[in-house]
């Protein structure tokens, strides 16, 4: 057994674990394996062990890995997306998770009408207000996706949110909390062309605590692949 089978059988124990303390069936929560930096032939491996969701923060890594891998593998857009890139990516990519305006939204639908899609997004919050984070305001969230779901061709269907890296993943449980309220209370305003069906937070450091709260996509990296360069 390959040590990212290994690894990816701790995460997949973990995961399990934090939905029956939550309460929640397995089901509900989708691993979505972070694969950016790393090698195609990491990826085949993990691939063999059953994940078939695959994370990418480039639009460039997505166009290279995509036509060398099985074509049921799902790809998640989770970085920040230019404007400039969103042609590339709109027809490879099942969710892109990191729409965090509305001119955003506006290029995607542009890009999604020529090719007659229907393109799932996330809206991206910047929760805990970081400088260095992407991502709107919570309170002017729902304003915006008000106006995203005039846009015929993009569909949104939940929040992401990319927390803090803490010591403690404690420290982010208010951050995720929050998440979930701004969702429900989006929800509560029944707005044409969206649901509020995901919740795209947690990664390696805090996605036990994520999924306690509420985590419908998790975003595990380095406790699948290792650190980066792992494979050097």
């Amino acid at each position: 057994m390959g040590e990212l089978t290994i690894n990816l059988e701790k995460v997949e124990a973990r995961v399990a674990a934090a939905c029956a303390r939550a309460g929640r069936d397995r089901s509900d929560v989708t691993l979505i394996a972070v694969s950016k930096t790393k090698p195609v032939p990491m990826l085949e491996e993990i691939y063999s062990d059953g994940v078939r969701d695959f994370g990418e923060n480039k639009v460039q890594e997505i166009c290279a890995k995509q036509p060398v891998l099985p074509d049921d593998i799902r790809w998640h857009m989770i970085g920040h997306l230019q404007t400039n890139k969103v042609r590339q990516v709109i027809d490879k990519a099942c969710m892109i998770h990191s729409v965090d305006s509305l001119k955003l939204a506006q290029v995607i639908e542009k890009e999604a009408a020529k090719k007659d899609l229907i393109v799932p997004v996330l809206f991206e919050v910047n929760v805990a207000e970081e400088e260095s984070k992407f991502g709107a305001r919570a309170e002017e969230t729902a304003a915006i996706i008000q106006e995203i779901s005039l846009l015929p061709h993009v569909r949104v269907r939940g929040l992401m949110t990319i927390a803090p890296f803490v010591d403690d993943p404690e420290e982010n449980r208010p951050v995720f909390r929050r998440l979930k309220e701004l969702s429900v209370d989006i929800a509560g305003k029944n707005i044409n062309n969206v649901s509020m069906c995901d919740l795209s937070m947690g990664m390696t450091g805090d996605f036990e605590v994520a999924i306690e709260e509420g985590a419908t996509f998790v975003r595990i990296g380095t406790a699948i692949f290792g650190a980066r360069n792992y494979d050097k």
